[in-house]
């Protein structure tokens, strides 16, 4: 591959991530700060996902431009643009994971730090539907569950 299809590999491919890690960072970062967590938690957590991402990345593609793909100069490229296209989409998903459990985290932490939700009971005067309890538990709100050692279909809990 003579200087010019290299150059023109590396150019296409450093924008191809870089447009990729700017959306992943944008879009990454509306969707931490939009969790029940801390927004400048989410922000900085997107930015470290996003570095690690440039950087894998760009690594992946430093490797791919060292493979000999193709005898002339456009077949390599548009084979090396291929492979990293393709590699790049599993780096997207990844991340999209990694952003997917961290927020998931965010909302289990706040949900602890919030405590249980209170039962509401109606206001004095309204009319609620009956609710027919389970044998042995007392209230208008039974709570009951599938039995696993009597094989039955519910009991108290």
């Amino acid at each position: 591959m003579t200087t010019n299809a290299y150059l023109s590999f590396l150019a296409i491919g450093i924008a191809l991530v870089l447009v990729d890690g700017q959306v992943i960072y944008r879009s990454g970062r509306r969707y931490l700060e939009n969790s029940y967590g801390d927004p400048a938690a989410g922000a900085s957590m997107t930015r470290l996902v996003t570095v690690l991402f440039h950087l894998a990345t760009l690594g992946v593609l430093a490797l791919i431009s060292t493979i000999d793909m193709g005898g002339s100069d456009l077949p390599g490229v548009v084979g090396r643009i291929g492979v990293l296209l393709l590699i790049l989409a599993v780096a997207h998903a990844i991340t999209l994971g990694v952003l997917a459990r961290i927020r998931g985290e965010q909302e289990v932490e706040a949900v602890v730090q919030r405590g249980p939700r209170q039962r509401l009971e109606p206001e004095q005067g309204t009319t609620v539907a009956p609710v027919t309890p389970v044998p042995g538990q007392d209230g208008r709100y039974p709570a009951a569950g599938p039995s696993l050692e009597n094989r039955s279909p519910y009991t108290a809990q």
